[in-house]
């Protein structure tokens, strides 16, 4: 007999119907997985055979052939237990197969029949709701993040005969459903800037970062706050909107790393991977490809401390998707796009010893050996990196003050000031930060007066400016305009944004 059960699987993060194909005929007791089948899922069948007999059913003592459709795309996890074992039931009697019309299974199941949680969930729920299905039967600590999704109903299932009874009409499951709190503000964070010794002009270059998501790189010696600076930057960059959250949901739920019983990320992502990471760990790839850091920092932060002890080809793959917000990677079989749209913070030292330009402590290094290190990020990255900004060593006057620096609560008012501003010039565009603009947006949305345009141009000749960099200053001075309230950019904004490109190529040393 022949039964079918439709599942999912996911290509990058967006998932796709799998008929899960079940026929029993006479023959040599055998069981045949086709289908393109990679390992985890042909290792089902043993997991399909011992829960099916743990959870008091016969398993058929004949020819068992199992198809995954479409036959010619690959199919990797263990998601397709629960529809197999489903198939199975169904094509001998058991179950209806009208009970299967228009609803998707997936689960793992364990040896005892109960079922575990898969990835990508959330991805097949909008899948569902795409396709206009009943509702879907997912491992109960995959329903939140299911649930998520409205107009489709999610039944969430701890084991296969609970599933079996369901489809009889002999038990009913509630469909789960979850409450669309508003997202969590970062400033619940037990981070904040007011830890932060002295540092105000650094602070001042990260709230211009945070306004107008540009990415920031801080160069200076050992101790001088760096980290502590870039892990407060995520409590003044404002709360994630809906799309958002569920566009970084995806990429986390088919990564298998959405937080127990959570339905959505609530805060903004901080990334912050060891300088030893591969370029397929940062960017993505894989013989079945998988997003990589870059994509987990989606609508985030990416921090790279100690930058120049990256690998140079690390580096210089993120040229690509700091300009284009995402990630191609094509393999022989398929191609996949995942997101990365990330505010880059990258940390590193002046020189090898940390201590070139410090009024305190004497630099050891050559001047061979400072060009060498600093030199390991390429012209071309530094160029797409929006602010360069020196973190001088704290004073120790600064260090056993009393007074505490501002809050990170007055920072995010200004912050999301800024950020409205931003959300009302560009509502009928896609983009939603000064960052994101092109070079027709930047004509159209940063206007310079005459007095502006000379102080640019002494600073091209004097400096060795590209014309990207020129793009990133009158970006960062349209930034810096909202967090002050102008309309127009002034002169005096123009200027400040200069001093924050300091360390393009003819400054280096």
């Amino acid at each position: 007999m022949l039964a079918t059960a439709y599942s999912s699987s996911v290509i990058g993060i967006d998932a796709y119907t799998v008929e899960v194909e079940v026929d029993i005929s006479r023959g040599l007791p055998s069981f045949s997985t086709v289908g393109l089948a990679e390992g985890a899922v042909r290792e089902s069948k043993e997991r399909v055979k011992a829960a099916l007999k743990n959870s008091g059913y016969d398993f058929p003592g004949d020819r068992i052939t199992v198809n995954l459709a479409p036959a010619d795309v690959k199919k990797e996890g263990s998601a397709f237990d629960l529809p197999i074992a489903v198939g199975i039931l169904t094509a001998t009697g058991l179950i209806p197969p009208l009970a299967l019309k228009d609803y998707l299974i997936m689960g793992e199941l364990s040896l005892d029949g109960s079922v575990r949680p898969i990835r990508g969930a959330l991805s097949m729920a909008i899948m569902a709701k795409e396709f206009n299905l009943k509702g879907i039967y997912v491992p109960s600590a995959n329903a939140a993040e299911a649930a998520v999704v409205d107009e489709i109903a999610v039944y969430p299932t701890n084991t296969l005969s609970q599933l079996v009874e369901s489809l009889n009409g002999m038990e009913s499951i509630t469909p789960f459903t979850v409450d669309r709190d508003p997202l969590e503000n970062p400033l619940s964070s037990d981070l904040d800037f007011a830890d932060v010794c002295g540092q105000e002009n650094v602070k001042r270059a990260v709230e211009i970062a945070a306004a107008g998501g540009h990415n920031l790189l801080m160069i200076g010696p050992p101790g001088a706050g760096k980290t502590m600076l870039a892990q407060r930057l995520s409590t003044i960059l404002p709360s994630l909107a809906f799309n958002e959250a569920l566009e970084t949901s995806k990429v986390y739920s088919v990564m298998g790393l959405m937080p127990r019983g959570q339905g959505l990320l609530t805060r903004r992502p901080f990334r912050a991977p060891h300088h030893t990471i591969s370029d397929a760990g940062l960017i993505g790839g894989g013989v079945i490809p998988k997003p990589g850091e870059v994509s987990l920092a989606h609508n985030g932060l990416l921090f790279l401390d100690e930058m120049p002890e990256f690998k140079k080809n690390v580096l210089e793959v993120l040229r690509q998707p700091m300009e284009t917000g995402i990630v191609t990677i094509s393999r022989a079989s398929s191609t996949v796009t995942y997101p990365a749209n990330f505010v880059l913070v990258g940390a590193m030292n002046p020189c090898p010893c940390g201590f070139f330009g410090d009024t305190k402590r004497e630099c050891t290094c050559s001047y061979r050996e400072i060009r060498r290190y600093r030199a390991k990020i390429s012209g071309p990255l530094m160029d797409r990196i929006d602010i360069h900004i020196d973190v001088p060593s704290v004073p120790f006057k600064d260090l056993t003050g009393i007074s505490q620096g501002e809050s990170s609560s007055s920072i995010y008012q200004r912050v999301l000031a800024a950020k409205k501003i931003q959300e009302k010039r560009f509502h009928k565009t896609k983009i939603h930060s000064n960052a994101m603009m092109n070079s027709r947006q930047i004509k159209k949305f940063c206007p310079i007066d005459e007095n502006s345009t000379a102080l640019l141009e002494t600073a091209m000749e004097k400096f060795g400016l590209s014309a990207r960099a020129l793009s990133r200053i009158l970006k960062i001075s349209r930034t810096i305009a909202d967090l002050a309230g102008a309309q127009d950019i002034e002169q005096a904004h123009v200027a400040e944004a200069i001093q924050y490109r300091s360390l393009d190529r003819k400054l280096m040393v």
